[in-house]
């Protein structure tokens, strides 16, 4: 089962989706209607709408946006293929304020030349914020792509660089 909740943030409401083990997987207002899109990723779960997210997932996203978190320690329930799992655990090690390539994380994965694996497993991550795939940027520095939309991510980079 997973637990639907939705909380305000500076770059829109976002979708906080919880299971008994943590978080699986946060939507971004382009998602909306949350359920819907819950639906589409995990067809065979039973969706339980709630309130409010879980206090420590709030507390910290809040935080987070308030430049007061650089780092989120939180319960994840990550479901990917193992390629994208191990690339978005590499993502997930960018420091704060910090970027990488999608290069540079093909190579820390072990295969320098799967830099569009690494893309994709970007463009499917679960959990944009808590493991910052808005740090990865194009070889040359070029912003390449993101769920929440480029602005978003400008936002983010630009908030983690103040």
């Amino acid at each position: 089962m997973l637990h639907l909740s939705q909380m305000d943030s500076p770059i829109g409401t976002l979708g906080i989706a919880e299971s008994e083990i943590g978080l699986r997987r946060i939507l971004f207002q382009n998602e909306y209607p949350f359920e819907t899109s819950l639906k589409k990723y995990y067809p065979k779960e039973e969706i339980n709408f709630v309130q409010t997210p879980a206090k420590e997932i709030q507390n910290q996203i809040i935080a987070y946006f308030k430049g007061e978190l650089k780092s989120f320690s939180l319960a994840l329930d990550l479901k990917a293929p193992p390629f994208f799992k191990r690339a978005l655990l590499e993502v997930s090690k960018i420091p704060f304020g910090q970027t990488a390539s999608y290069k540079e994380i093909a190579k820390k994965c072990g295969n320098p030349k799967a830099m569009r694996a690494v893309g994709s497993a970007n463009a499917n991550n679960p959990i944009p914020l808590v493991i910052p795939c808005h740090r990865v940027l194009k070889h040359d520095g070029g912003l390449g792509g993101f769920g929440g939309g480029l602005e978003i991510k400008r936002f983010l980079l630009t908030l983690e660089r103040q």
